[in-house]
């Protein structure tokens, strides 16, 4: 337990007038019974815990609850288990004496119920991010502390009563924020909810309802109120619940997930699934890019997402032939096109293709068996169209079990196919998406196997499912008749054994567990609400793979016109309604907190000249140092320069698609080789520019170049080999 403010104020020599017990004997006292309710509780879940797993789940109903409970109690103990008394961002004293009020990353009470800390997310809390000089919202005075390892290695006062203050803070020459933008950078995104400004906390706490976007240029904390708000989200708005359709994260690579991979677990939050557009079909993983632009331009229409519609229903064409089956004892039934196009419209509405299918043929079934002679056995007549082979080809012809790649790689393949499904393309358009490997699959064709597999469903996930179907009949075909040889041998008919006959008590003794496991799509959905990344960059037919996943219209939209690699002409406005969120709110970031003065100045005109509208952030902070330039020949150079000089902090040498010339460098662990591309989203503390000038022309050349500039949060190196 702290006792002392040597023990938790591990200031630097330079900053040691603030260890004054006169400024920091209130937070010492604080943190010591912080440190104490935080190792109670962590026992008291521990010693539950413990009880819950050496108690006997029981089955059914019992044993899920005993296994929510469990996971419940160890997401809250993991949660507590990540932070000590560090998990105390700062204080508000408020301006009218009440006593002064510690804000947590989440509550905390002592044994008397004395709250210790509030959580970040409620409403309480939100003068702690949103006071300010011009709007103080009731405070005199608010701490922030940074921390390391549960010490406290500086701290910043902001005054906002000053006469009321005198002798309770230290003040400094800078806001904490500012301050902290110069730490050097590692492998995953910084923990900043501490520092968490006004216009941020605004739009973090904004409302759920409707498509929100959160528009600002490089630097300006897009990720961060993403990341955050998704937190507030989950805690403060009870339609998100896990359970309740959840989260979903997107972004726009891998490594952007790997950077931002720890942040919402820091925040209390574990059940957001995070992925990339890649990642939501299997066909993603090793989907290349599309080497045709035009072929890009054509499969990212809304029109031929739509086409895919048209594919899948070929698929469901009912014979205009009569069909006669001879049943096992000899009677002839027909089938004329009344009666298969009257069965080829009997499945519930909503039903995907591959579902439908089974309640048609149970519909052809139905109407064969109905046409049996009046002395013949319902029961033998089905029995023997079951097994009819010639029938279940003739249905399986009229309407397949489709797999959705399949479908498009059909499109792919078969040009009067993907004429008659999509007749406003040109014969050239269709010539040129034609392909000699139908299922060499691209980036492009994602968002299409996606439409194709929400219209046919799962082939796998179907086969799974009859699998299961076909176990469970069996097993209950076997438990029927062990239980009529059971009550067979029962003297009076009576008793337990004639209970048997119930059908709950049939099905108790089922034993589900070995039954054929179903496979579910994580990432499929429905999710209450979608947050999307560097969402400029996402085509008409990308943005349907999404809005099919949440039909509540909740998104949270992220992303800069100026960074769209391919031209963005409209409003974000104009955009959305147009590809299908009828509500749209926008709120803007303009202030630059990552990038230095001095890379702005460089990176702005870059962009401008490309984008005149541009929305470039205003830098808040200045590095000294200017931009460099020099010769490609000075890249080892310059690296083991900046390296000497830095023990930490990590550097990028950022490069055109295909320029592997660069990637062996001698790089001591602490050096990326990224294309602009997959540096979107990044940050680092060098950046070294290798032929700007290669990485293209007109929109998309300019948009990579100033991308590539703004991820440097300390010094830009520009080199060239002309």
């Amino acid at each position: 337990m702290v006792t002392s403010p040597a023990e938790v104020f591990a200031l630097p020599p330079r900053l040691s007038f603030k260890s004054d017990p006169e400024l920091v004997g209130e937070d010492v006292n604080q943190f010591a019974a912080i440190a104490g309710a935080l190792s109670r509780q962590k026992r008291e879940l521990a010693a539950r815990l413990d009880e819950l797993r050496l108690t006997d789940g029981g089955s059914g109903q019992q044993a899920l609850d005993r296994d929510t409970e469990i996971h419940r109690l160890s997401r809250q103990l993991r949660g507590l288990e990540r932070f000590g008394v560090d998990a105390c961002l700062g204080r508000m004293t408020p301006a009218d004496g009440s006593p002064d009020i510690y804000v947590g990353r989440f509550g905390l009470a002592d044994e008397d119920g004395r709250r210790l800390l509030i959580d970040w997310r409620v409403p309480a809390a939100e003068p702690f991010f949103a006071a300010t000089h011009a709007n103080p919202l009731g405070l005199a005075s608010r701490r922030r502390y940074r921390w390391n390892v549960e010490r406290v290695v500086d701290y910043w006062d902001e005054v906002f009563v000053p006469e009321e203050m005198a002798g309770r803070v230290a003040l400094d020459d800078q806001s904490s924020f500012i301050a902290s933008l110069g730490s050097a950078r590692s492998g995953e995104m910084r923990d900043v909810l501490g520092t968490i400004q006004a216009d941020q906390d605004a739009i973090i706490r904004a409302g759920s309802r409707g498509a929100l976007v959160v528009d600002g240029g490089p630097g300006t904390g897009k990720t961060v109120v993403a990341l955050h708000r998704t937190a507030f989200l989950l805690y403060s708005d009870p339609r998100f619940k896990q359970g309740r359709g959840g989260v979903l994260f997107v972004g726009p690579s891998r490594p952007y997930l790997n950077y931002v991979a720890n942040v919402l677990p820091s925040l209390g939050e574990d059940s957001v699934q995070l992925c990339t557009l890649r990642d939501l079909l299997p066909e993603g993983a090793d989907a290349r890019e599309e080497a045709d632009a035009s072929v890009a331009r054509l499969k990212s229409s809304l029109d031929l997402v739509r086409a895919v519609g048209k594919a899948v229903r070929y698929h469901q064409r009912p014979p205009r032939a009569p069909f006669t089956v001879t049943t096992s004892d000899s009677q002839e039934l027909t089938l004329d096109a009344a009666d298969w196009a009257e069965a080829f419209v009997a499945y519930e509405p909503g039903l995907t293709h591959n579902e439908a299918r089974e309640q048609v043929w149970e519909e052809v079934l139905r109407l064969l068996v109905d046409k049996r002679s009046p002395s013949a056995s319902e029961h033998s007549v089905r029995a023997s169209l079951v097994r009819d082979e010639r029938l279940r080809v003739a249905f399986a012809k009229a309407w397949p079990l489709l797999d959705p790649a399949s479908v498009i790689a059909d499109l792919w393949s078969v040009p009067a196919y993907l004429q008659w499904c999509a007749p406003e393309l040109s014969a050239d358009e269709v010539r040129r998406l034609q392909r000699s490997d139908a299922r060499a699959w691209t980036a492009s064709d994602l968002p299409l196997i996606d439409a194709a597999r929400r219209l046919t469903g799962d082939p796998n996930e179907f086969r799974q499912r009859a699998r299961r179907a076909e176990a469970l009949a069996s097993q209950q075909e076997n438990m029927s008749h062990v239980v009529d040889n059971l009550i067979e041998g029962d003297d009076d008919g009576e008793g337990l054994v004639t209970m048997l006959r119930v059908e709950d008590a049939q099905h108790s003794l089922i034993d589900e567990d070995s039954l054929p496991p179903v496979d579910s799509d994580e990432l499929a959905g429905p999710f209450a609400h979608v947050v999307i990344d560097e969402a400029q960059e996402l085509t008409d037919a990308e943005w349907a793979m999404l809005l099919a996943r949440c039909p509540s219209r909740s998104f949270t939209i992220v992303g800069d016109r100026a960074q769209a690699r391919h031209g963005f002409r409209e409003t974000w406005e104009e955009r959305l309604r147009r590809i299908g969120l009828p509500k749209v709110e926008v709120a803007q970031l303009t202030i630059n907190y990552r990038t230095p003065e001095e890379v702005m100045l460089e990176a702005a005109p870059v962009i401008l000249e490309a984008l005149p509208d541009a929305n470039v952030p205003v830098s808040v902070r200045s590095s000294g140092l200017p931009v460099m330039y020099g010769d490609v020949a000075e890249l080892q150079g310059v690296l083991d320069a900046w390296l000497d000089e830095h023990l930490d902090g990590i550097a990028c040498v950022i490069t055109a698609v295909g320029s592997d010339s660069f990637r062996d460098f001698d790089n001591r662990g602490r050096v990326r080789s990224l294309t602009p591309e997959t540096a979107k989203g990044l940050e680092f503390d060098l950046v070294v520019l290798i032929d700007p000038d290669r990485f293209g022309r007109g929109i998309e050349g300019a948009v990579d170049r100033y991308v590539a500039m703004t991820r440097a949060t300390q010094q830009l190196v520009v080199l060239t080999s002309e």
